[in-house]
């Protein structure tokens, strides 16, 4: 049987891999090295899983029935041209997903602001990469998740990694990092801080606290890189007025990481020839969540890593497509090639290679959390179309969520399994997944990667792209707007992102199944792409990088006596997101088969809670039910819980939806809980 070289369908590593049928190999691609999470062992098994939809499902009486594609189509059109006659553009909502292609990630955009007419769409990548895309153009004008290649990292004395957990989340990734001292920044002593040579624990919540501590300790130790602040960066003079007052004795009564354990992550980072600083949702996923990374950022610009061969500064992607599904359109500030929605000279641009005028394309829109609040309300959408999403699972406060779902008129889901979004869809509709279609991705570190077809899709499904041109055309759109076959759309999105920040027009299929490992930018055919960013200057207008004065506030909610513990959520190994993909692979859930919540001993006693009994968890916005881990090396008043699992077993139907004032990330990372017997 002839094989296919391909990507994972996970997490932003992208790993290479090969595919004779449904059978999975690695292969030797420069991210992974030949080497396999279990889930990209197991991700075969997606494509011959039991529970693919095949066709289209309408509601009737309240249950979903089976319909053809015509019927269904028809629906969903009619709906959404009733909708928009009487309550206007704005009344239908989309929202999108970091694990869709560039192609769907653009046609998308596209369909959302020109079939449509609506500003309202965005994505869930909102939920996980926005708050350091947002401090990156801060501080560096541009936004790529590592501006260098994975494999530069091989070369590292010291890497830093703030709220990452690498050895669970992207496995293959550890191999990278063999040769460095690891600092890994972390409340949780995770599979990742137990290969640290430095874990500091800090409270939930005081990143940022602990990041100004270390930045004092480098500048009063004597590691400050005068030089190459003085010449490559503005703004050190309001930061350090800052974090001078945060001497590392005052960040210990903060954050509880002992003051010499401050200065020897310093020291160490200072003293090294080659050294990182890395950060991840840990640190990111916070109402402070861009300051947080800001701080971060000041550290390693403090000690001259970002833009210098052998060092800097990046963030771990998490989705799949999460860089490339923000730079294309998905977002509801962006256009193609990472452009502002509000700008002038990126509106004429976009309007151009779209055949329309720019006065037509909407403006901003409202983002995630605060479009699927806006469900159903007065003022909000009537209609939510949603494509490669399980925001019932995935969101914040996810009771509300799903009751804004029932407030909506009409609820139209895309996905190749019933989903529990789709379980409470008016209209499912079937489409293609990860090796079932040709389609580009860009992963962690940039680089456009083309993931290939390899086996049909089951008869009655049909891809995304498929979906959106029949739709669009039953809006009155010509057909050739919308084109279904993915080069197609790639050539079209090329012309779109010329001239942008991420500028893909250089890149073609062609070059792509040659081989080549293309970074964005490539702005032209014979430009070999830019592997490595801001080595001779940063992307704001003067060359130089920013320093952000940021100063600590605390998470957005504290403990008190009713909820007196702390809840931070997190991926386990076996699971990816939602667990939509990975709780129907039997040999992951036979691992970990429900959701469970790790408490201290001590916790666990003080409430009348053993090991493996089950817990109930409760903060202000609701209650979980989790089976309770005893571990002795978590901090007494922090409880964690993994949020991939569904009903009532859902971690996010504790979290809290305070959003970050900038990035609107909201605060999955901490929020106060209480914990009990289930019986209690």
């Amino acid at each position: 049987m002839p094989h296919v070289d391909t990507h994972c369908p996970y997490c932003a590593l992208q790993c290479g891999m090969r595919l004779t049928g449904t059978r999975v190999t690695p292969r030797d691609f420069p991210v992974n090295a030949g080497g396999l999470c279990q889930k990209g062992w197991t991700s075969g098994e997606l494509l011959r899983s039991g529970d693919r939809l095949t066709t289209p499902l309408i509601r009737r009486d309240g249950e979903l029935t089976p319909a053809s594609w015509a019927e269904a189509l028809d629906l969903v059109a009619a709906k959404l041209r009733e909708l928009r006659s009487s309550h206007g553009p704005d009344s239908v909502a989309v929202f999108g997903g970091g694990g869709l292609t560039n192609e769907k990630a653009y046609l998308l955009g596209k369909f959302a602001r020109v079939a449509l007419g609506t500003s309202q769409i965005d994505y869930n990548g909102r939920f996980c990469m926005s708050s350091a895309a947002a401090a990156g153009l801060k501080a560096f004008g541009a936004d790529r998740g590592l501006p260098f290649p994975v494999t530069d990292l091989a070369d590292a004395d010291v890497v830093l990694l703030a709220g990452a957990n690498s050895a669970e989340t992207m496995p293959p990734f550890m191999q990278h990092l063999r040769g460095a001292e690891l600092i890994v920044i972390d409340p949780r002593r995770t599979p990742t801080a137990e290969l640290a040579a430095l874990h500091l624990a800090p409270a939930p919540g005081t990143d940022l606290a602990l990041a100004l501590g270390i930045l004092h300790a480098v500048v009063a130790e004597g590691h400050l890189d005068k030089s190459y602040v003085d010449l490559r960066t503005a703004g050190f003079d309001e930061a350090w007025h800052i974090a001078a007052a945060w001497w590392p004795e005052r960040a210990e009564r903060v954050t509880g990481v002992a003051a010499a354990d401050q200065r020897r992550a310093a020291a160490m980072l200072g003293e090294a020839h080659n050294a990182y600083v890395l950060t991840a949702r840990g640190t990111e996923q916070h109402a402070t969540g861009t300051a947080n990374v800001s701080g971060w950022i000041n550290l390693a610009l403090a000690l001259g890593l970002p833009g210098r061969a052998g060092s800097g500064f990046g963030c771990l992607t998490g989705q799949g497509n999460g860089q490339g599904g923000r730079e294309h359109g998905q977002k509801a500030d962006q256009l193609p090639g990472y452009r502002k929605i509000d700008d002038p000279a990126a509106r004429e641009h976009v309007a151009r290679v779209w055949g329309v005028a720019p006065e037509s394309l909407p403006g901003p829109g409202r983002s995630a959390t605060e479009l699927l609040e806006a469900l159903g309300q007065e003022r909000g959408p009537k209609a939510l179309l949603v494509f490669g999403s399980n925001v019932v699972v995935s969101a914040p406060r996810s009771r509300r969520v799903q009751d804004r779902l029932s407030a909506l008129d009409f609820l139209l889901v895309a996905d190749f399994v019933l989903s529990e979004t789709a379980e409470r869809a008016d209209v499912v509709l079937p489409v293609t997944q990860w090796a079932e279609e040709d389609g580009t991705l860009t992963n962690l570190e940039g680089r456009i990667l083309l993931r290939r077809k390899a086996v049909d899709a089951p008869v009655g499904v049909r891809s995304d792209l498929g979906v959106l041109r029949e739709l669009a055309t039953r809006l009155g759109q010509p057909a050739e707007r919308f084109p279904v076959d993915a080069p197609t759309v790639f050539e079209e999105l090329r012309a779109a992102s010329k001239g942008g920040t991420a500028d893909y027009s250089g890149v073609t299929y062609d070059r792509l199944r040659a081989g080549e490992a293309l970074h964005w930018p490539v702005p032209s055919a014979e430009h070999p792409g830019t592997p490595r960013m801001f080595l001779d200057r940063f992307a704001h207008p003067d060359g130089r990088a920013r320093f952000v004065a940021v100063d600590h506030t605390g998470p957005a909610e504290l403990p008190d006596a009713e909820f007196p513990l702390q809840a931070t959520t997190g991926r386990v190994l076996q699971h990816y997101q939602s667990g939509a993909q990975t709780r129907r692979i039997p040999e992951l859930v036979d691992v970990v088969p429900e959701v469970f919540v790790e408490v201290h001993p001590d916790t666990a006693a003080r409430a009348g809670l053993v090991e493996g009994e089950r817990a109930r968890v409760r903060s202000r916005r609701g209650e979980t039910v989790a089976r309770v881990r005893c571990v002795a090396s978590l901090r007494p008043d922090l409880v964690f819980l993994p949020f991939h699992f569904p009903g009532e077993g859902r971690a996010n139907l504790l979290t809290n939806p305070a959003l970050d004032p900038v990035s609107r990330m909201p605060e999955f990372k901490v929020c106060a809980v209480a914990l009990s017997k289930v019986d209690a």
